[in-house]
């Protein structure tokens, strides 16, 4: 039986960036052409879309409040609303 050389680097490849930048380099090709195809499901997108209107200088209030945390101001508002919402069954569960 043929023995052929494995594809996966050793792991201390990667704990130098360019020690795995140049191992990719060199073996990114056979790698590919090793690996198999797989199927990938997706879950349907589970959550709905609500539109809230803001005026011009509430936004941008949000806009940067959301910046200085390094998150866009969807992400931000998503988590005031569960933080609020958290805080409200906690509320009722006497804590």
């Amino acid at each position: 039986m043929k023995k052929t050389k494995s594809t996966i680097p050793n792991k201390s490849v990667f704990k130098d960036r360019k020690r795995e930048a140049d191992y990719w380099e060199k073996h990114f090709d056979r790698a590919w052409s090793d690996s198999k195809s797989i199927n990938v499901k997706f879950a349907r997108n589970l959550s709905e879309t609500l539109n809230i209107r803001l005026d011009m200088e509430t936004l941008n209030d949000v806009r940067n409040q959301a910046r200085k945390k390094g998150l866009g101001p969807t992400q931000l508002i998503r988590m005031w609303i569960m933080e609020k919402i958290d805080g409200k069954h906690l509320q009722t569960m006497g804590v």
